[in-house]
């Protein structure tokens, strides 16, 4: 069985529910239909990989299978039992010689807690892996009659939980959070096939299903969808124009030392990770030296118009303050198109839900009995235009085979260098970037503080003395004033752009956060008992990093606004 294959970064996830009796003369034209489909989804998003994930029980989900692989692309393959107890249910030697080639190219996945042979216990695992596969895909191609399902975790409870996120049945544990929330993962083409029992089959039609009703599947794919596999599809565009910047330059959370007690997946997320925080440090200095340079124009500018109306007015000076807005204008424009203040963001939370992601993963979080991921409802709540990250999150908890024992290495070698103490970890940085906060909001405190008494000693000794001042001693000390005010003005602007204050409580906040894990980690007894501190401890940090880019959305890179 294939269990890794080469990394990949953000790809189209296609999640396959299908019946097992479907009319075998169907066959050809339901898989020149599955074909069209996924090709149709290739050339939409040539920067895209397509994968699909099928469980690999006979009939449809077996059809699908052939398409993939006949075209090149990955199979994932969850399996709701271990093979040799997933055979069982296989009609013959053919059946189960036809599952192990497929497996052999495939990356397989066995669901946790596998069920034994009690009827009961097997319909919940195979409903199990139904809400494993509409859970993290992106798309549900649903082969299926359109009736209602006869047992758990039917075709029709599958498409069903996909829309709504019910299944009924299903364990409270195993639904998806923010059941209310605005979706981003409810997406479902269905081909109307024929099961072998129907007497009289319709002719083959698709359509398009959402929570929020239907359309024609000749119709294209819903706008909301497009505009999010346009956003996966950029993250891969930025990843490979600075390639070699990245593997030369690119930080891992993956020490030497510790690669060989870790999982796949754990260097498969560090593998994103890599890749989404260069890319958020890349844009970041760019917003970072436009909004410098935004706030140096605005400077020049004010500089510009006092020295015009106080002491000469000079043509030219009115020319200078044209040139100076357009390059003004220029630069926030370029920001603008390019979207610099956008990716920045979104590429800095990508990246540190994936330091969430991966820590949990290397120390064996959160528990290994459950079928969703603990960040599923990550961003959910905020903006369905953020979902994309939450759906690069997914294509790298799917690369590998988790291990059911993960082991006590990898969990303390987590504690020391996620949480840390005050000179290491998390819990370090988050204190040292407070206290450079704190030390720049004071300096711009102390600033708006001089210039206020500057202008006020200038004031009184205009009023005092003004009579006895020459006339460009007055005009000089009126525009110290203005300049002044014109330095304390901008740099509390790019103070509030940086948003120090917020970011200050923000760190001091994480800070407590993860000085209260260090000390009940400190004192658990048990692995399990840590491993819970550290499930608490990342949601935490993913509702954090949720509110920051909340933040910072309100603090968009406008010129007309600066000063």
């Amino acid at each position: 069985m294939s269990t890794m294959r080469p990394l990949p970064l953000a790809q189209l996830v296609v999640g396959v529910v299908a019946h097992r009796d479907l009319a075998p003369e169907s066959r050809p034209q339901v898989e020149a239909a599955v074909r069209e489909f996924l090709l149709g989804l290739r050339a939409a998003y040539p920067a895209l990989p397509v994968a699909v994930m099928s469980a690999l029980a006979e009939g449809g989900d077996r059809w699908v299978a052939h398409c993939a692989l006949a075209l090149d692309m990955a199979l994932i393959a969850p399996l709701p039992l271990p093979p040799a107890q997933y055979e069982a249910d296989f009609a013959g030697a053919a059946s189960r010689t036809e599952f192990a080639a497929l497996c052999a190219k495939a990356q397989v996945r066995v669901l946790p807690h596998a069920a034994g042979t009690d009827a009961g216990d097997r319909e919940r695992q195979y409903a199990r892996v139904g809400v494993f596969i509409a859970s993290h895909c992106q798309l549900l191609l649903a082969l299926w009659d359109g009736r209602p399902s006869e047992g758990l975790g039917g075709t029709a409870d599958v498409v069903g939980f996909h829309l709504s996120g019910e299944m009924p049945g299903l364990p409270l544990d195993d639904a998806p959070p923010n059941l209310l929330a605005e979706d981003d993962s409810d997406l479902v083409f269905h081909l109307l096939c024929p099961r072998a029992r129907d007497a009289a089959a319709e002719p083959l039609r698709s359509r398009w299903l959402l929570r929020s009703g239907e359309r024609p599947g000749s119709e294209p794919m819903p706008p909301g969808y497009q505009r999010l596999f346009r956003q996966l599809e950029e993250f891969n565009r930025n990843a490979a124009d600075h390639a070699a910047a990245i593997a030369r330059d690119g930080g891992s959370l993956l020490a030497a030392a510790a690669a060989p007690m870790l999982p796949d997946s754990a260097r498969a997320i560090d593998h994103l990770f890599v890749h989404a925080d260069w890319l958020a440090v890349h844009y970041r200095q760019r917003v970072r030296r436009s909004q410098w340079f935004l706030h140096l124009l605005a400077v020049l500018t004010g500089l510009v118009f006092l020295v015009y109306s106080e002491f000469e007015r000079w043509g030219g000076y009115l020319a200078l303050l044209l040139v100076l807005f357009a390059v003004g204008w220029g630069v926030a424009r370029v920001a603008d198109v390019r979207e610099w203040h956008r990716r920045y963001l979104d590429y800095r939370v990508l990246a540190e839900g994936l330091r969430v992601q991966f820590y949990w993963v290397a120390a064996g979080v959160p528990a290994v009995d459950r079928v969703r991921f603990a960040y599923d409802s990550f961003l959910q709540k905020q903006d369905v235009e953020l979902g994309w990250i939450r759906h690069v999150m997914r294509v790298a908890s799917l690369v590998g085979v988790p291990r059911p024992d993960p082991g006590d290495a990898g969990l303390r070698w987590v504690v020391a260098e996620w949480v840390g103490d005050a000179g290491s970890g998390q819990l370090g940085y988050y204190q040292r970037r407070a206290e450079d906060r704190e030390r720049k909001f004071r300096q711009t405190e102390a600033l708006g503080r001089a210039s206020l008494w500057a202008s006020l000693v200038c004031a009184l000794a205009l009023v005092v003395g003004g009579s006895l001042l020459a006339d460009g001693v007055a005009r000089g000390l009126l525009v110290f004033m203005g300049v002044a005010a014109l330095f304390a003005g901008v740099r509390q602007a790019y103070s509030h752009k940086l948003a120090d204050k917020e970011l200050i409580k923000q760190y001091r906040f994480m800070a407590r956060v993860l000085a209260n894990a260090a000390q009940q980690l400190a004192v658990a007894r048990t692995p399990a008992q840590q491993r819970r501190v550290l499930e608490a401890l990342g949601d935490a940090a993913l509702q954090e990093h949720a509110e920051w880019i909340l933040m910072h959305r309100e603090r968009p890179l406008e010129h007309n606004r600066l000063g």
